[in-house]
């Protein structure tokens, strides 16, 4: 590193580079133990992929839960990590995750605007194996006012415009039913017009609904308490270097707007830039082959962490994290002026009765109630054949659940044909001829699906099984909440390709977060967390926040041990 005696200099405690989850944990924590802090953020706006994310956090034995009535015990959930995960590799991170969770989430709970609700009956993802459970282990954000930001409140990046509706309006899991059944009952009229009315007050002033929730929520909530802190935020900032020289990170040279400035750095410099989603050398060399074409990240996620951490020596943590990344199934939407988008099915339409998923030789090969991350994994065991698949259904299933982007309740799907999100037919031999898949084969899988749906029992892949697929499907669908008859014309297929929502691989670290050398010694001053930092999970996805809970607990963390507070 080259030093420029004409730069201006700052010092701080602890420097944090990204605003997204981990990186404001990071800095929340420091600040409130009464450090200098600052954020630096390349972009102009906070959050990353959280802010277009879910915003659950898998968080075992939380206050929140057991609070209400949820028991949970972490022998239970450190038995289902162990049935999950084989490997030895990183399991001192998952006790230490186990141990500290609870307490970090009350800690922000208690002494910021960060606040959470228990998310009750969520149950663990491979809800086939001990130690998992049902109910308890889930937290998400409470809903958060906007207007609170203020002018601030343009720094929050926006969701994806799949997640939002009328233009710039947020809703959540527990509004959908309201929202379908405006027409059907008072409490979910009033509820709808509270929600539509606040929107349209918000657009007067502001360029989206100010009302936001899920991930949303979580990153305006902790950017609001870092605002509160008073903690320096730079954005369109970048690192340009650091200096490791004496083995010890104390120096680094931050580009801001026209000028660079030097920083002194007293205890750390942490790294969450949030991975590598959409740097493309290496997405081929730490993920799965055929690269992943699609990414649910930030598209701000070049691996800058990495870029740093490797240049300074720090070792790449792959060979151990699965492929590479966290998956989620996706279709392409299509919007105004050519602009494309991608919708991630999670929970809303794969699990419920009437769906079959099929690749391009026209057969099932997957579970498809089964979790987002689990329906990749199956793709990937044999890309050949499964990329892309189809989601298959039939006229009525739209009508009663939707597909994809498509909402409950529609009855023209005429504009989603003409611009290419889904292929529709008039007979299943007709469906088959437009998605290009065998007409024997899809004939027969449907068929298959039709019988099961009388019975009840899914002989081939047992959708509707576990309790992840019952708690996605539909209670009030007999005999199996998951499977129903396909046979209402017109038969609909909708395109699926694989996609991540975060990377598993990352940077190494011992437990307390400190980068380690690809010689096997911690680098002094040099912390990461979030999607930076290699999965503590392996690869592995055991529940809904897999990601978002580890970027809060190992954000306190690190900010904790960097200077010497951790007790």
């Amino acid at each position: 590193m080259n030093i420029n005696n004409n730069l201006n200099e700052k010092n701080y405690d602890i420097v944090v580079a990204g605003a997204g989850p981990a990186g404001m944990a990071a800095a929340i924590v420091a600040a409130k133990d009464g450090l200098k802090v600052l954020v630096v953020e390349k972009t102009d706006q906070v959050g990353g992929t959280a802010a277009t994310s879910a915003g659950s956090l898998w968080i075992p034995g939380n206050t929140q839960s057991i609070k209400e009535g949820y028991s949970d015990k972490i022998e239970d959930a450190s038995n289902y990590l162990k049935s999950l995960i084989s490997s030895e590799e990183n399991s001192s991170k998952r006790n230490l995750y186990l141990k500290m969770a609870p307490t970090v989430i009350d800690f922000f709970n208690d002494n910021t605007d960060v606040k959470f609700i228990p998310c009750g009956k969520h149950p663990d993802y491979r809800s086939d194996i001990p130690g998992h459970a049902v109910s308890g282990r889930a937290i998400i954000p409470e809903v958060f006012n906007g207007r609170l930001l203020g002018s601030n409140f343009s720094r929050l990046r926006p969701p994806i415009p799949e997640f939002m509706i009328l233009g710039g309006m947020m809703f959540g899991k527990s509004d959908i039913p309201h929202l379908i059944n405006r027409y059907k009952s008072l409490k979910s009229f009033w509820h709808t017009s509270r929600l539509v009315g606040r929107y349209f007050v918000d657009r007067m002033k502001y360029p989206r609904g100010t009302r936001v929730v899920m991930g949303n929520a979580l990153v305006g909530r902790m950017y609001y308490s870092l605002i509160k802190l008073g903690v320096d935020v730079w954005f369109n900032s970048k690192i340009e270097s650091v200096d490791s020289r004496n083995e010890i990170i104390s120096k680094i040279i931050v580009s801001r707007g026209n000028k660079s400035e030097i920083i002194n750095i007293n205890y750390a410099l942490i790294l969450a830039t949030g991975g590598f989603s959409h740097n493309e050398a290496y997405r081929k060399k730490y993920m799965y082959s055929p690269t992943p074409k699609f990414s649910l990240g930030c598209e701000e996620n070049k691996g800058d962490g990495l870029t740093i951490a490797d240049g300074i020596g720090a070792e790449i943590e792959y060979t151990t994290q699965g492929g590479g990344g966290f998956w989620a199934p996706v279709s392409v939407t299509y919007h105004k002026k050519g602009k494309k988008g991608l919708f991630p099915h999670l929970s809303l339409d794969r699990a419920k009765p009437g769906l079959i998923a099929v690749n391009k030789k026209g057969v099932r090969f997957v579970n498809e109630g089964c979790s987002y991350h689990d329906f990749v994994e199956a793709m990937y065991l044999d890309a050949d054949k499964n990329m892309p698949c189809y989601l298959v259904c039939d006229d009525n299933f739209i009508n009663k659940y939707g597909l994809g982007y498509i909402p409950p309740g529609v009855k023209d799907i005429n504009k989603y044909v003409e611009s290419g999100y889904i292929k529709s037919a008039k007979s299943i031999k007709e469906l088959a001829v437009t998605i290009n898949v065998p007409e024997k084969s899809l004939i027969n899988e449907i068929n298959k699906n039709n019988e099961f749906a009388k019975s009840g029992k899914d002989l081939d892949y047992g959708k509707g099984n576990t309790e992840l697929n019952k708690f996605n499907g539909d209670a009030n669908h007999k005999p199996n909440p998951c499977i129903g008859s396909i046979d209402s014309p017109p038969y609909i297929a909708i395109e699926i390709w694989p996609a991540e929502i975060g990377c598993s691989a990352g940077i190494k670290t011992d437990r307390w977060g400190q980068v380690i050398g690809k010689n096997g010694k911690k680098i002094s001053g040099l912390y990461t967390c979030g999607n930076d930092a290699a999965s503590i999970f392996n690869g592995e996805y055991p529940g809904p926040g897999t990601t978002l809970g580890p970027a809060l607990v190992f954000g306190y963390i690190t900010s904790k041990h960097a200077s010497g507070n951790l007790e």
